[in-house]
């Protein structure tokens, strides 16, 4: 498969995107001439791929398919190791650049036989992407490749980290399929101490396959949840319908095996964040682009700063997303909490009690919430640490 050096990104973003959509092959015409990623053709198994280009075939053309996963690594190394990018006259041949890929890991003993540990490469490349898009980064890339060399049944992995000065460990848990060699990311442990504070609280995250893979807690969602804060997500429901919640840990219940439940906040409850905002006098309001920014981060979790406007001077506060009371939490330079939680429909300053009792009421309404797994070890009740 031949394509112009200058389609080089664009075509190596558009194979990996199909991969992650669940394609395997792409299919292509072999003619010597350059192709784009309009005229390449993926398939989910190397049966429709080759029945593709047995049905497309002519006199004149002739169609040939490859890996996806063997392009995408042979094109990324590629990218990194410009030795490693045949290209001749503006044109780069990514077949032969899947060839000497493997040939070269070959050569390493990271492979013995190409063709009979294909299936095997495959799951390595996946369970490393799978980990890099959960939040981990490249960091165990290595550590994976080296703990599924020993063909354990399972094991574990640390990583540690820090959002700003909080101290983040994570354990992640990996286990092999009863029936196949393939391995599989089951779920993570995040434990979060925040700056000057001895205690720690901690919460297990379990990751779903690919169709639920909107349902996964990102690592730094996973910090904002443990730290009190809600999350905004796009959620899969037991029917496979997408749906629209904010989550929040409730760390005054765990269940039997110690993970903190999660209520959630799905349309029904009626929380408007964008109204929320609006009853206060902030400056990134006035701009669509930062506006939309201080929504995007609010929604993810973020303790975002934000400029308010009072009397003609501009102060610099921190704002979170207080999805439960409708409203947000608003915080000054030193992190002290200002003032009560403004209700849907109050103004600033306002008194909320009887608002908060009519949003405590409302909490049963997440009757779409999937089911959340349970966590094996006990954890301390995490009041002592907020």
């Amino acid at each position: 498969m031949k394509i112009r050096a200058e389609d080089y990104q664009e075509v190596l973003d558009h194979l990996t995107k199909k991969r992650w959509e669940g394609d395997e092959f792409v299919a292509y015409c072999d003619n010597n001439l350059p192709v784009d990623k309009v005229h390449m053709y993926t398939f989910s198994t190397a049966q429709e791929a080759g029945e593709f280009c047995y049905e497309m075939a002519t006199d004149v053309d002739f169609f040939n398919f490859i890996a996806i996963r063997s392009a995408y690594r042979a094109m990324t190394d590629g990218k990194n190791n410009i030795d490693k990018l045949l290209q001749k006259d503006g044109t780069v041949d990514i077949g032969e650049m899947v060839t000497q890929y493997y040939s070269d890991l070959e050569q390493k003993q990271i492979i013995d036989n190409v063709k009979s540990k294909t299936m095997n490469m495959a799951n390595l490349e996946y369970l490393q992407e799978q980990v890099k898009k959960t939040g981990f980064g490249d960091q165990l890339t290595d550590k994976i490749a080296n703990a599924i060399s020993g063909a354990p049944e399972d094991f574990k992995l640390g990583f540690q980290t820090k959002f700003g000065n909080d101290e983040v460990n994570a354990e992640l848990s990996f286990s092999k399929s009863k029936s196949t060699d393939m391995y599989f990311f089951n779920s993570y442990k995040a434990e979060v101490q925040r700056e000057g504070n001895d205690e720690k609280v901690s919460q297990t995250f379990f990751i779903n396959g690919f169709e639920n893979r909107h349902n996964n807690i990102y690592l730094k969602e996973a910090y904002n949840l443990l730290c009190g804060r809600s999350v905004n997500k796009d959620l899969i429901n037991r029917e496979g319908e997408m749906y629209n919640s904010w989550l929040q840990l409730d760390f005054t219940q765990t269940n039997e095996h110690g993970n903190f439940k999660t209520k959630y906040y799905n349309e029904k409850y009626g929380y408007d964040l964008e109204d929320a905002l609006g009853k206060h006098q902030i400056k990134e309001l006035s701009n669509d682009e930062h506006k939309a920014n201080l929504l995007k981060s609010l929604k993810k979790g973020n303790l975002q700063s934000a400029t308010f406007q009072k009397d003609g001077q501009e102060i610099k506060k921190f704002i979170e997303a207080s999805p439960q009371f409708k409203s947000i939490n608003v915080y000054d330079s030193n992190m002290k909490r200002e003032g009560q939680r403004l209700a849907k429909g109050e103004k600033e300053g306002q008194e909320n009690s009887q608002s908060q009792k009519r949003s405590e009421r409302q909490e049963n309404v997440h009757d779409e919430a999937p089911e959340i797994p349970e966590q094996k070890s006990r954890k301390r009740n995490a009041r002592q640490s907020r």
